[in-house]
């Protein structure tokens, strides 16, 4: 396959740093990983909860059930504090390792451009030129110097499984990215938050800051200082 060298189509989740970065706002001081009893649920055929409440739970992170994707690679571990929000109802999350190893998630509406990063360059989007840009299979995949990323269309969504180079290889990467799926029911009900949960992850609206210009409290002081 030829590869080309033209700016990403990705936006820069395919940097070391942007993914570092996404890790710790969605995970403060930690991160929480499913659970086996979790996984022992699920694989014992029990229940699942009711599909309403499931919807609910994806409401209440700002996105739509149907956009939830989940995914699977030898010694990573959903971190379970990481889900939430991408765009206006997308959907993202961070697998990671013992050693930090991270494998990003990010399901989003996007036009066929941004996922395919053969057929000429992206506006706002020229930082970390591409040096590998090829079809694999069913998706793309692009590598910059920091970063790599597969990418594949389902309608009009767009859903990307990228890491930084030096912590995942090109195999790993692609095993996740093919194992990538829509959740069902009981994947649902481990990935969301439970109810409840999710508006305590909820901005809160600080009543000191003006409706208008930058947002910054007014620090004003007297002629005396």
């Amino acid at each position: 396959m030829t590869s080309h060298t033209r700016p990403p189509r990705l936006r820069p989740v395919l940097t070391a740093l942007a993914l570092t970065l996404t890790l710790a706002a969605a995970t403060g001081c930690g991160t929480e990983v499913a659970s086996d009893t979790e996984a022992a649920r699920s694989a014992s055929g029990a229940p699942a909860p009711d599909r309403a409440e499931l919807e609910a739970r994806a409401r209440a992170v700002q996105t739509v059930a149907e956009h939830v994707w989940v995914t699977e690679a030898p010694g990573y571990t959903l971190a379970r504090q990481s889900v939430g929000v991408v765009g206006d109802d997308g959907f993202g999350s961070i697998y990671t390792t013992s050693e930090g190893g991270q494998i990003q998630l990010r399901v989003e509406r996007l036009p066929h451009a941004d996922a395919d990063c053969t057929d000429g360059p992206a506006a706002g989007s020229a930082q970390d030129p591409v040096v590998t840009c090829e079809r694999d299979g069913e998706q793309w995949y692009r590598a910059t110097e920091p970063g790599h990323a597969y990418a594949q269309e389902q309608g009009d969504l767009v859903v990307t499984v990228s890491g930084a180079r030096e912590e995942v290889d090109r195999a790993a990467l692609r095993a996740a990215a093919r194992a990538a799926h829509r959740a069902d029911d009981h994947e649902l009900d481990q990935v969301l938050p439970p109810a409840g949960e999710a508006a305590a992850r909820q901005p809160v609206e600080r009543g000191d800051l003006p409706p208008v210009g930058d947002g910054a409290p007014n620090n004003d002081v007297g002629a005396s200082g």
